[in-house]
């Protein structure tokens, strides 16, 4: 069944329809009527999948969807246009420029966190390039998925996109095969394997991964908004975002203030009992909800639990929780070997809770940060702009905000994507065409003129001419 699909798409790609712009943004207008059409399934598909509310589930995924087809719509002939570049004198009179093509056969795997809009995402950075697409969904979130393949089903012919839903059965089946690109969100542990098997046929990939990311609050921040913004990103979907803010790490003189604020905004945003709020998502499945649990519970004993902690295994709801675990000691990296021991600092968390770790010189956690793999995200709060420069300066990671947390991914004029551990390759707007396809070079030179330096014999003055053309 795979090979079939496969062999189909490579033929319908080979007909060269997928070339033709007027083609390409025909369908991302079909997409976009289709999701119009189907946006009460996919909203209550993404409450069933993750309690996800109305508001919640078209800001963070159906709204982003549209958005972004309509400025890709807007773009996509200037995107596609052959890029004329300069040509060095040594090559008179040729010209040269450089011709976006589409890679060809796509495989786009996409996670349960947003299953929605990680899915449709990169489906239109592919289809705006040209390619022919299958889908994979995760199995974790099925109503979500069956939308998707109801709605693809509807809008294109399976030669051009086709979902494939399933375990890790069909993940297996996939990726045996030979793509022309590989694009995958999901897991540290997952995207190695995805970049083993796609090393097998020299596929190239852009993974988008997570990692811990840290939240640096410094003692001159606008404390109370500082804490409404971080308490929005954080507890956003659960806390099942690969961007949400992992960890927070903010300066000891202004601690207590500040975990004041967020208690506050907690309850402003989700009321005195979150579990009962109809708009607080929950946790995907029984088995992160165990772990998220288990967290809680290994950490109460090392910890100061400052909010929430209480659980609903019946709902699979958690409280937005924060857990003051500790503080950053200076100096010596040894010295922060107690801190790595404790559960909620070994993995990313990916959920509603939030470890506490105060601090008492900002390049004590830039230290901390850089010895550690690079987070997908950062977020720094401070009224201080040398200050920002100098940590936005000292760490790498893959984006982030000052000020704010989490709204870095919905611009569509700037990449999003990891570094390092968290990831590679970026997508989003233009970013996203250009990273599902291939960039042809081209020189082109007429042959009324052809020079005789590059041809032997070589004497002393065609070295002189060579060398005054590249020096």
């Amino acid at each position: 069944m795979t090979n079939d699909i496969i062999d189909r798409q490579r033929e319908f790609f080979l007909t060269g329809k997928t070339l033709d712009v007027s083609f390409r943004k025909s369908m991302l207008e079909k997409l976009y009527e289709g999701i119009r059409k189907h946006e009460c399934e996919i909203a209550d598909a993404l409450y069933r999948d993750l309690g996800k509310s109305r508001p919640e589930g078209y800001m963070c995924e159906t709204g982003l969807s549209l958005s972004e087809i309509r400025f890709t719509i807007r773009h996509i002939r200037k995107w596609s246009r052959t890029r004329k570049v300069s040509t060095p004198l040594a090559q008179f009179p040729a010209s040269s420029r450089i011709i976006p093509e589409p890679y060809g056969n796509v495989l786009v795997m996409s996670p349960w966190n947003y299953p929605f809009l990680l899915c449709i995402s990169p489906l239109i950075s592919a289809i705006a390039a040209g390619n022919t697409v299958i889908i994979k969904p995760s199995a974790y979130s099925p109503a979500t998925s069956s939308v998707i393949r109801k709605l693809i089903e509807e809008t294109f012919p399976p030669e051009l996109v086709t979902v494939m839903e399933g375990g890790r059965e069909v993940n297996s089946s996939l990726l045996e095969n030979k793509f022309d690109y590989i694009f995958f969100t999901g897991s540290k542990e997952v995207g190695k394997i995805v970049m083993k098997k796609a090393a097998e046929h020299l596929t190239p990939v852009t993974l988008e991964l997570g990692g811990k990311s840290p939240s640096i609050v410094c003692r001159d921040a606008s404390l109370k908004i500082a804490a409404r913004r971080l308490v929005f990103g954080k507890f956003l979907n659960c806390g099942q975002t690969c961007v949400a803010p992992d960890y927070l790490m903010v300066h000891k003189d202004v601690a207590d203030e500040f975990i004041g604020f967020c208690r506050q905004e907690a309850v402003s945003m989700f009321g005195i009992a979150p579990l009962s709020n109809r708009n607080y998502g929950k946790i995907v499945n029984e088995k992160h909800f165990e772990r998220l649990t288990s967290l809680i519970e290994d950490s109460c004993g090392t910890g100061k639990v400052e909010l929430g902690g209480h659980s609903d295994k019946e709902t699979g709801q958690i409280e937005p929780t924060i857990i003051r675990i500790g503080h950053l000691d200076s100096g010596n990296g040894k010295k922060w070997t107690n801190l790595d021991k404790l559960p909620l600092m070994q993995d990313e968390i990916f959920g509603p809770i939030l470890p506490v770790i105060t601090y008492d010189d900002e390049t004590d956690v830039m230290d901390y940060i850089n010895a550690h793999p690079k987070p997908l995200a950062t977020y720094v709060f401070s009224e201080n702009r040398k200050l920002v420069r100098k940590i936005l300066a000292g760490i790498r990671f893959g984006g982030g905000c000052v000020n704010d947390t989490i709204i870095h991914l919905a611009t569509d004029d700037m990449p999003f994507g990891g570094v390092g551990e968290s990831g590679m390759g970026n997508y989003h707007g233009k970013f996203g065409f250009d990273t599902f396809s291939h960039m042809k070079s081209i020189v082109d030179k007429p042959v009324w003129l052809d020079l005789p330096m590059r041809y032997q014999p070589y004497t002393k003055f065609k070295e002189k001419v060579i060398r005054f053309f590249l020096r």
